[in-house]
């Protein structure tokens, strides 16, 4: 009798030299498909992208050569974390990171050590070094087109495929997840992952005007492989690589809010307690929409949610880590008299507040690591956060050491 057992997907390739897609079995057997149109835009770098469904990765190979592996979702999968510790890097230190890599002058032979760590360890999986969407538009916009590649193959290439969730998606589920506190409804929380695989984690829906529709599929017996997942990765990759530079975009009028803000504050006649109410204020004023909307998602009557008032909605916003570190450092800067506030301050207090709130380490800016300190030690937290590449790979390795030590005591 034959043997009744169906051949499986053991390989999906994109090739766009032979403008096919081919897709191999178990037996051996192939069908190629041709790529009519094509999916690869003029200013497009993949050269081919190859699927395995049986090791949930994707590798993409560019025009030059160079390639990049990323680790794939699984639905209903274990956590696929798996206990690996979480680095954090600011795009300066990815900037370093870069340059140590691809052997710049520039670079000192600590930093070259400190990349070598790193990459070790990743290969290791002991770490992950996610990608955010912050880090995306930063390189994307750099003026010269080799440094932009180079930056976003290391971003890529070290990061595997991991990712931050989205800071604004975060603070919403923070958000929620505090009133169904408050309501006594754990089962009700959304305690979605920061720092994860899925797919749509990268750009919250709040960014996209339809969202994309979910579909799932069995590509063999030993798990469930989300289809939207490959597109996403394959897609990220594309847009880092990218020839084309991306548009610094439009001015917000952010900067300059927070500017008459800070120097109207410095002539207050107030003390820092008064001051931080005010803070306060302003920032329960800019979630408003926030608050309102994840309230209603968490079931909150609108008698309740008014009786709650300013200092229940503080509350919820105070006890969160990621908006939570976004408060204190919105106050610790405020506060500081003569603040000058730069386009990119935002940008940087939302990602760095959202990844100290949950990774293991950060490395970041000075000016930026000082109130995130400042914070972190007023919420109770205790997140290290590092100026210095070399000396955060000192303690990752100290950390790295004594988990080893744990998992394996002697006896």
């Amino acid at each position: 009798m034959e043997d009744e057992s169906t051949p499986s997907i053991r390989l999906v390739t994109m090739d766009r030299a032979a403008s096919c897609t081919i897709f191999t079995r178990s037996d051996g057997k192939e069908a190629r498909f041709p790529l009519d149109p094509s999916p690869f835009e003029d200013t497009s770098v993949i050269a081919r992208l190859d699927f395995s469904p049986a090791l949930a990765a994707l590798l993409a190979t560019t025009l030059s050569g160079d390639q990049v592996l990323f680790e794939m979702p699984l639905a209903g999968a274990a956590e696929q974390l798996a206990g690996r510790l979480v680095v954090y890097l600011d795009q300066n230190q990815w900037s370093l990171l870069s340059n140590a890599s691809h052997g710049a002058p520039t670079s000192s032979e600590a930093d070259r050590a400190a990349a070598l760590r790193l990459g070790e360890w990743v290969d290791q999986r002991r770490i992950v070094l996610p990608a955010s969407a912050g880090h995306y538009y930063e390189t994307g916009k750099r003026f010269s087109t080799d440094k932009r590649y180079d930056l976003g193959l290391t971003i890529l290439q070290y990061s595997r495929g991991w990712q931050m969730r989205d800071p604004l998606q975060v603070r919403r589920n923070e958000i929620h997840d505090a009133f169904c506190h408050r309501l006594d409804r754990p089962d009700n929380k959304r305690s979605a992952p920061v720092f994860t695989l899925d797919s749509d984690a990268l750009h919250s829906s709040t960014r996209i005007a339809d969202g994309v529709a979910e579909m799932s599929s069995v590509f063999q017996d030993h798990f469930v492989f989300q289809p939207e997942a490959l597109v996403a990765a394959s897609g990220s990759i594309d847009a880092m690589l990218d020839t084309q530079r991306v548009g610094e975009g439009p001015d917000t009028g952010w900067t300059a809010v927070s500017q008459r803000f800070s120097d109207w504050l410095d002539e207050l006649d107030q003390d820092s307690q008064q001051k931080r109410r005010v803070v306060d204020i302003h920032l329960v004023t800019d979630l408003q929409r926030e608050l309102a909307e994840e309230a209603a998602a968490a079931d909150v009557s609108k008698e309740l949610f008014r009786r709650w008032g300013f200092k229940g909605w503080v509350r919820a916003i105070g006890e969160s880590p990621a908006v939570g570190l976004f408060r204190e450092m919105l106050q610790s800067r405020h506060l500081n008299k003569g603040t000058r506030w730069r386009p990119n301050d935002l940008t940087d207090m939302i990602y760095l507040s959202c990844a100290a709130g949950y990774a293991d380490f950060v490395v970041c800016e000075k000016h930026m690591r000082d109130p995130l300190q400042h914070g972190l030690k007023r919420m109770g937290r205790s997140t290290p956060v590092y100026r210095r590449l070399a000396d955060a790979v000192t303690d990752i390795e100290r950390a790295l050491e004594t988990r080893s030590v744990r998992a394996n005591p002697i006896e």
